[in-house]
């Protein structure tokens, strides 16, 4: 009897073993990606930058979570911050996890996107919307590397994300992202590999205001 009990005590301990380790690969979370999709978040602005050198806009940048429930996706929306009202850039980002060491932002466009003007205020409102409706911008995914403990640095494709933006043939993005601030260099080129618009002399330090 007393041989039965034991055999039964081990085979239990045994079971709880495997579970817990079950458990554990199960609840494993990618605490860089959530680092990173958390430090994307929240109202910006490059006021700070702007007061400094006069050669830089005011821009202000709104990213917020939406659709949580189909994983790390952000409505996206920059506009001078004096036109809020009237945005030159409205985006969705996807952040996912590429590979071991690379974190890819991918860029998509929306639909009528003057309807989702200032939806930054009420992410819900996308839940009318899919992400299966988005386009994507080929080509124009930042994909990210962790520079320190608490940054991430990454840039697009050298010459996939086409543009036609005043005469440019493909953009460039250099983005580097810190706790509270976000810096962002984005280029357009034509096909002599000029520069024909974004800023020249660095990227837009924007700070986070909210």
């Amino acid at each position: 009897m007393k041989k039965i009990v034991l055999i039964l005590c081990v085979v239990l301990l045994a079971g709880c073993k495997n579970t817990t380790e079950e458990t554990a690969e199960t609840v494993a979370v990618d605490t860089d990606l959530e680092s990173l999709f958390e430090m994307m978040q929240g109202s910006f602005n490059s006021e700070a930058q702007a007061l400094q050198d006069s050669s830089y806009f005011n821009i202000s940048l709104h990213m917020y979570p939406i659709w949580e429930q189909h994983g790390n996706y952000l409505y996206v929306e920059q506009a001078l911050n004096s036109m809020q009202d009237k945005p030159y850039r409205q985006r969705v980002y996807e952040v996912s996890r590429l590979n071991d060491s690379v974190i890819s932002s991918a860029v998509y466009t929306l639909e009528a996107d003057s309807l989702w003007i200032g939806k930054w205020k009420d992410p819900k409102a996308f839940d009318s919307i899919s992400p299966t409706e988005l386009t994507i911008r080929e080509g124009c995914a930042v994909l990210l590397q962790k520079i320190s403990e608490n940054a991430f640095a990454g840039a697009t494709s050298p010459t996939d994300c086409k543009s036609s933006l005043r005469g440019a043939t493909h953009a460039t993005s250099k983005v580097e992202i810190s706790p509270g601030k976000i810096a962002s260099w984005d280029q357009g080129w034509n096909s002599e590999g000029e520069q024909v618009w974004g800023a020249e002399k660095g990227g837009y330090i924007f700070e986070k205001v909210n």
